[in-house]
């Protein structure tokens, strides 16, 4: 599904991904950890198409298509999905209108008022939202736990192939972490893969990943099965610079 061959990008003249490389499969759940400064959320923003990161070399195809050669709602529209760490408030646009527009752009046909009313309704009742959430301005005084659970209903929604998770985990508690996890699963299938970006292995308590990767400096330096979050929760990044740090940087 998604190839990543020597990928380098940098932002402000600052190279932060230095010939990244990873392979995902179809109905494949992946996990990125590492250290703060590692390049995970870089890695996220590139595949998505931010516009102030700049690549330099390598290639990502998706299903065989160059995705740079693709505008951001293009690559969404072929089915990639990017769950941000820190989503943006959007004042005077209700989450319904946000959805009823997202969802109708990657749709080659759109859903009528009364469709999309209906599933709109039936995926904030799978997370346990309250329905007066949809007439809420976008995460406009939402909490950390609100903006996440308002990220896995856009997830549900569209209906991705790829979902890219950038630290969605981050400041949950457990309650909202197991809604996010929810989600995540509820899509889990041979026709849709996850990319979860995180620095601890909880959320992989309740997503069981098929692949762990760690990243060091730009770089995947190790990977593993889930046994090697576990090593990660025990013996700390540290571990991670002794034993792989001359690796990340030859």
């Amino acid at each position: 599904m998604l190839k990543i061959e020597n990928l380098h990008a940098e932002i402000d003249g600052q190279e932060i991904l230095r010939g990244l490389d990873l392979e995902i499969g179809q109905g494949e759940i992946h996990a990125i950890m590492g250290p703060n400064g590692s390049g995970k959320s870089t890695l996220s923003n590139v595949l998505m198409g931010h516009p102030r990161y700049e690549v330099t070399d390598g290639a990502v195809t998706f299903f065989g298509q160059d995705i740079f050669e693709l505008e951001a709602d293009e690559r969404a529209k072929l089915g990639m999905f990017l769950a941000f760490q820190y989503p943006s408030e959007v004042p005077g646009v209700s989450v319904a209108n946000f959805l009823r527009t997202a969802v109708n752009s990657v749709r080659e046909k759109e859903l009528s008022p009364m469709e999309m009313y209906k599933l709109i309704q039936e995926k904030m009742r799978f997370l346990q939202m309250d329905p007066k959430f949809a007439e809420r301005y976008l995460n406009e005084g939402f909490s950390g736990g609100e903006k996440k659970r308002n990220e896995i209903l856009q997830m549900l929604m569209l209906d991705p192939k790829l979902a890219i998770m950038d630290e969605t985990d981050s400041g949950l508690d457990i309650d909202a972490l197991q809604v996010v996890s929810k989600g995540v699963n509820a899509l889990r299938g041979p026709e849709f893969s996850a990319l979860i970006i995180t620095h601890y292995n909880r959320i992989l308590r309740y997503i069981e990943p098929d692949h762990v990767h760690v990243m060091l400096d730009g770089r995947i330096v190790t990977s593993g099965q889930k046994e090697l979050a576990l090593q990660l929760e025990e013996k700390g990044y540290d571990w991670v610079r002794q034993e792989f740090g001359s690796a990340a940087q030859s």
